[in-house]
């Protein structure tokens, strides 16, 4: 009797050892699951950025520059065009944060990505313009 009893006794502490770790292993889930949702957004930022310089670049239209740019970046993004000389500066900024199921709306961090382009030469036009 001695044995079933030792034997009930650690399967009990099992139990409250798995019921003490499980908060840790859900908290760091979710942490896992913002950085990943952070990293993925950064990403489609930089495209979006890289994607509104290049067609500033070529001349297009500023609403076709702006409805390319945002159709790449995150939702509610921002996008910021400069042009400084032959140069084409595209600033994409948004604020991400993450809705987790079971856990609920973790913190939002702005996040940005900025490109530059140097200004493709206009069609027709004379060389050295």
């Amino acid at each position: 009797m001695a044995v079933t009893r030792r034997r009930r006794g650690a399967l009990g502490m099992v139990t409250a050892e798995a019921a003490m770790v499980l908060p840790v292993l859900v908290a760091l889930t979710a942490a896992l699951a913002w950085a990943v949702t952070l990293g993925i957004a950064q990403v489609r930022l930089v495209d979006a950025a890289r994607e509104a310089a290049r067609l500033a670049a070529r001349d297009e239209s500023a609403a076709t520059v702006r409805d390319a740019a945002l159709a790449e970046a995150p939702d509610g993004a921002r996008l910021v065009l400069h042009r400084d000389g032959d140069t084409w500066l595209a600033e994409v900024r948004a604020d991400v944060g993450a809705d987790l199921p079971l856990i609920g709306s973790l913190p939002a961090v702005d996040l940005s990505a900025r490109a530059v382009s140097v200004a493709e030469p206009v069609a027709g036009g004379a060389p050295g313009d």
